[in-house]
């Protein structure tokens, strides 16, 4: 929702006056007030308290261009303090706007804080979530797009309608019940079911007309599940992966891991009739699935015969993996192609290996990365390094290779060196399926297969188109290899996307770090920042936070 800047009170104002001093002066603004509070849901016909944004599950789109700066005014209403972040969304040089308790204070309960966002050199898909309290298994996450400015060239024809298409498991219980279920030091059962937009079996509904094209923005915003998606008689073609335009590929289904985006084309070329989309769970027994409708305008009848099946085996997930490639002829969010940056040219400084695992400490279900599980401190990270207070966390709280050591608790940050190249690796020796984010970067996904990485793995790298995504998977007892480019100095969350996991520590803090303080390299923190913690009453500028 558009916001007013009349109604805006004086405070937020001089709030927003000093973060337009820290933004391009060039670049449009955009406005948004959202009410975050709790409601009655039930999408999978059982009641529950559901967390709205502006009354709304799912929350409002964000809708944007290029470069665009967005300031959005967050009031939260719940009993509890309350964060959002922004999946994929870079925050160039400016962690501090990150969402996540390493870099930023929650919103206590009736206050608010507006972040700044800027969508600095990035198109395509993507979507926020609320990353404290496992409030994500309550809402209270929407769609982002970010659309090309008009003279950069996209290749594909303009669509007739562009939908969000947000996909995920859901629990029927409360999602303080979860928590408490997680601090008890318990695993979590299998979900109910799957929505769609919010909605159970056959409560979502797209309508096309035929003969036209539609792009389909589908984010997996679930809490554990690799999903698959179909629609019924219709073939789509992908063409957008987390902000990367790909070489086109027509599909019959896709799978979309937990954390990813994808923008898929699909063409109203069937009889005027109603269509099965069908969403169902990969590497799970049972197969979760529901339904969805493609509702041509002069249908004739209503969907009929049996939703299509879906894949069953992990092969087709690896082939459908390896086809994902970097359109090389298409513009990015500027003019120049998106393949001029090589890659595979650039000589790897480090290589980081990550493993995860699962034990049992101290009494309870715990998950790790490379033996250590992140225990939250009361101060972030990032507010820790501004006012240099010490004893919030220390460099060498985790390693940047496997130990085999017992899974212990820590406040792990692995430090890098700023405009460095390096290689992450992350090794699953689990017998379930893994799905990894990294905040403040798109990486490029260089290789992925069975086993064991050793150096020889290096030669079935991909150094030529492989896509640049934030999200990755890594398949059961496999490894999957990404390149990264360290050039956005901050404190960067490095998470498990299956939400117990995170909750429970598999992830840990990219420290990218430089010595310089200019503002080339990174923004100073924000005039309108909240304190918290060890950091709670000292001084920001001329304003003093209680």
């Amino acid at each position: 929702m558009a916001l007013n800047i009349s109604a805006v009170g004086a405070l937020c104002l001089c709030v927003i006056v000093s973060l337009f001093a820290i933004t391009s002066a060039g670049d449009p603004y955009k406005f948004f007030e959202w009410n975050v509070t709790y409601g009655d849901i039930s999408p999978l016909g059982v009641r529950q308290q559901g967390i709205l944004i502006n009354g709304q599950f799912p929350g409002p789109d964000i809708n944007s261009v290029t470069n665009d700066n967005l300031i959005i005014n967050v009031f939260n209403d719940l009993d509890e303090p309350f964060l959002l972040s922004w999946n994929g969304v870079l925050q160039r040089r400016n962690s501090y706007e990150d969402g996540v308790f390493g870099t930023t204070c929650p919103i206590p309960p009736g206050k608010n804080f507006t972040y700044t966002l800027q969508v600095k050199d990035q198109i395509g898909s993507f979507y926020y979530f609320p990353s404290l309290a496992f409030h994500k298994a309550a809402g209270a996450f929407g769609g982002i797009r970010i659309l090309s400015r008009p003279l950069i060239p996209v290749p594909f024809p303009n669509p007739a309608d562009d939908y969000t298409v947000l996909i995920g498991d859901w629990y029927k219980s409360n999602h303080k019940d979860l928590r408490n279920q997680l601090d008890s030091g318990k695993t979590l059962s299998s979900p109910d079911g799957i929505l769609i937009n919010g909605r159970g079996p056959n409560g979502a509904s797209f309508n096309v007309v035929k003969g036209k094209t539609y792009r389909l923005r589908i984010s997996n915003v679930g809490l554990q599940n690799s999903l698959n998606f179909r629609i019924q008689d219709h073939n789509m073609t992908l063409v957008e992966v987390e902000g990367t335009h790909t070489a086109q590929t027509t599909l019959t289904s896709l799978d979309v891991h937990v954390g990813q985006s994808y923008s898929v084309l699909v063409t109203a070329d069937q009889a005027d009739k109603d269509y099965y989309i069908v969403v169902s769970s990969r590497f799970t027994t049972p197969v979760l699935t529901t339904t969805g409708i493609l509702h041509y305008s002069n249908s004739a009848s209503k969907v009929s015969g049996s939703p299509p099946d879906g894949p069953t085996d992990v092969n087709f997930s690896l082939a459908q993996a390896f086809s994902i490639r970097t359109n090389l002829t298409a513009s990015g969010p500027r003019p120049n192609p998106q393949g001029s940056y090589h890659y595979g040219e650039v000589n790897v400084s480090r290589t980081i290996i990550l493993s995860n695992s699962q034990g049992n400490v101290n009494g309870k279900q715990r998950y790790a990365i490379n033996s250590v599980s992140y225990v939250a401190p009361d101060t972030p990270l990032k507010l820790a390094d501004h006012f240099k207070i010490e004893g919030v966390y220390r460099i060498g709280s985790i390693q940047d290779k496997p130990t085999g050591a017992a899974i212990q608790l820590d406040t792990s940050v692995l430090q890098t060196d700023y405009r460095a190249f390096i290689e992450i690796v992350f090794q699953n020796d689990e017998d379930v399926i893994q799905s990894y984010h990294l905040d403040g970067y798109s990486f490029f996904v260089v290789g992925l297969d069975g086993g064991q990485w050793t150096t020889d793995s290096r030669k079935k790298y991909n150094l030529q188109d492989a896509i640049p995504r934030c999200t990755t998977q890594v398949y059961p007892k496999s490894w999957t290899a990404i390149y990264v480019s360290l050039d956005n100095v901050g404190m960067w969350n490095l998470r498990s996307e299956f939400w117990a996991r995170q909750y429970l520590g598999q992830q840990f803090y990219l420290r990218v770090y430089t010595t310089s303080t200019s503002f080339r390299d990174e923004l100073p923190i924000p005039t309108n920042a909240l304190l918290c913690g060890k950091a709670s009453g000292r001084s920001l500028g001329n304003v003093i936070h209680a």
